[in-house]
């Protein structure tokens, strides 16, 4: 196992792009060998080749500056779908209105009837069904 850490040294390493790109190669490759298609097999090869070329590669600040520009567009998506995550588990006890002035989104308890609610953010009320 030394010999790999020695052979790593210096090169930059997993990162979420690579860790995306080897996710992205999993489903490539299996609906390449479903269907059968020669160019999904070389797009799967292609997006294989990619990730490990980072991994292994030795220009860190290149590598880091990709990286740099994939969160910029993962993050906004990821906190998408984890706010749409938790909103589909809190729907039991939880309604989410928007007020109609600033378009925050505001959390009330379900069940309460009908309920004035006031923004936190612009202190406008306005009344909901819950």
């Amino acid at each position: 196992m030394n010999w790999f850490k020695q052979f790593m040294a210096g090169r930059y390493g997993v990162d979420p792009l690579s860790i995306a790109l080897l996710i992205a190669y999993l489903p490539v490759t299996l609906i390449a060998q479903l269907s059968n298609l020669k160019i999904l097999n070389l797009l799967a090869l292609a997006i294989l080749f990619v990730s490990y070329f980072r991994i292994f590669s030795r220009n860190i600040p290149k590598r880091s500056q990709e990286n740099q520009k994939f969160l910029l567009k993962w993050y906004p998506v990821k906190n998408w779908l984890t706010l749409k995550i938790y909103r589909i588990k809190d729907r039991k006890i939880h309604r989410y209105f928007k007020c109609p002035n600033c378009e925050q989104n505001v959390r009330v308890p379900k069940g309460k009837g009908k309920i004035r609610i006031t923004c936190p953010k612009c202190k406008k009320s306005f009344v909901k069904r819950t």
